[in-house]
């Protein structure tokens, strides 16, 4: 038998025999320097901002370029020098923020600033598509934006890290707002939440078993209130009272059970999020009609629609209506009330996200490597790729798995 009928791939026999073969190295990814635009937010009710200055710190250290609108962090105590100072760099016009690869927003986009967008541009922001409008969608694919919505995006644990941390935000922020308008000073009872040594501390029911859920019943606890959960799923309480580490009162949602306690509450957090084929509502308004006069209701989720039949949406500016004695605060977008802290909460998935895309080499390499981000886009290069979006508007849609093996 020849030499040749033992070849390896690792030698050449033969004439060759034994000479040094060129070895296949893995290319290196190129690195892509991105500009990243922030505008200033054009709604009212909106008060965070995209990045923090010590995010855009890490970006320009990285070697990227971070363009604010002058005042666009005003709102969040974060000044134009506090930016500039640490390397980015702000401009007056709005349409000069516009001309960055790469458009980083809190609140949706408006018609007018998709107008401002140019071809191939990508946005990040979010999408809030119960408020969204067909218009809106198709303005964004005639633009052939990238779009994607930051309320989609996954991280590694598979979990929405801008959700989770918004909700925890809100949860916390609720029982705050609920230990104010209990004040008399607010026209509440002049009741303290958590009450002192001989006098029984207020009673807190809580909708909903979730993350907002459990930051509220965090906050109320450590106030010293009595806390009762309720949810339709054994599971999420189980694991709300697990991640407390302490015994709490919980319950799956029974009528009479929850007649018998709303008539003895204080406050009432709504933090379900209901599915359009489930009850419209948790509480009807003939519960609300038995609670105690001067008791407080916080409707978390009326972002979505409200979990209580009485809520009604208001804003910051006169959030607050009593209905059968109950005062309701029902305002959306709780985070911006406190939106330096929710600013930082948002930068810190928003930082390592494009820290990444330019290691990555840009959005596309970006994007067919991570499961997560790819998840948050609605719109890629002026194709629709949210099925449900595509079926709400009937706008025809591709799955964006196929179009990232296509390109």
């Amino acid at each position: 038998m020849s030499p040749q009928d033992h070849s390896d791939s690792r030698f050449t026999f033969g004439k060759a025999s034994l000479m040094p073969q060129e070895e296949m190295l893995e290319v290196s990814k190129s690195k892509k320097i991105l500009s990243i635009g922030i505008p200033k937010e054009s709604q009212k009710t909106e008060s965070r901002v995209a990045l923090t200055p010590e995010a855009v710190d890490q970006l320009v250290n990285t070697g990227h370029e971070v363009r604010i609108e002058t005042g666009a962090g005003a709102q969040a105590n974060y000044s134009d020098t506090d930016y500039s100072e640490l390397g980015g760099y702000i401009v007056d016009s709005r349409a000069e923020v516009y001309t960055s690869d790469i458009i980083l927003k809190i609140a949706p986009m408006s018609i007018q600033e998709i107008d401002l967008l140019s071809e191939r541009q990508v946005v990040i922001s979010s999408l809030h598509l119960n408020n969204q409008t067909k218009e809106f969608i198709q303005k964004m694919i005639q633009k052939r934006t990238t779009a994607i919505a930051f309320e989609n995006v996954k991280d590694e644990h598979n979990c929405y890290p801008v959700v989770r941390s918004m909700s925890a935000i809100a949860g916390n922020t609720s029982i705050l707002i609920a230990a104010e308008y209990l004040s008399n000073f607010r026209g509440g009872k002049g009741v303290m939440l958590g009450g002192i040594p001989g006098i029984t501390p207020a009673e807190v029911v809580i909708l909903g078993a979730g993350t907002a859920a459990e930051s509220a019943a965090r906050a109320a606890l450590g106030l010293g209130a009595q806390v009762k959960v309720f949810d339709n799923s054994v599971h999420r309480l189980r694991r709300l009272q697990n991640n407390i580490g302490q015994r709490i009162y919980t319950s799956v949602f029974h009528q009479q059970v929850m007649e018998r306690t709303l008539r003895s509450a204080d406050v009432v957090i709504g933090a379900m999020y209901l599915i359009e084929k489930g009850p419209r509502f948790i509480i009807t308004e003939d519960m609300v009609r038995e609670m105690k006069k001067g008791a407080v209701i916080v409707d978390i989720s009326i972002d979505h629609g409200g979990c209580i039949e009485t809520s009604e949406c208001r804003t910051q500016v006169d959030p607050v209506f009593s209905k059968h004695g109950v005062i309701h605060y029902c305002v959306p977008n709780l985070p911006s009330r406190v939106a330096r802290t929710a600013s930082i909460a948002i930068s810190n998935v928003f930082a390592p996200l494009l820290i990444r895309m330019g290691e990555a080499g840009g959005l596309k390499q970006l994007l067919k490597n991570d499961l997560g981000v790819r998840n948050g886009v609605y719109v890629y290069n002026g194709i629709l790729t949210n099925n449900f979006i595509g079926k709400h508007f009937d706008i025809p849609s591709k799955d964006i798995d196929l179009l990232m093996a296509a390109f």
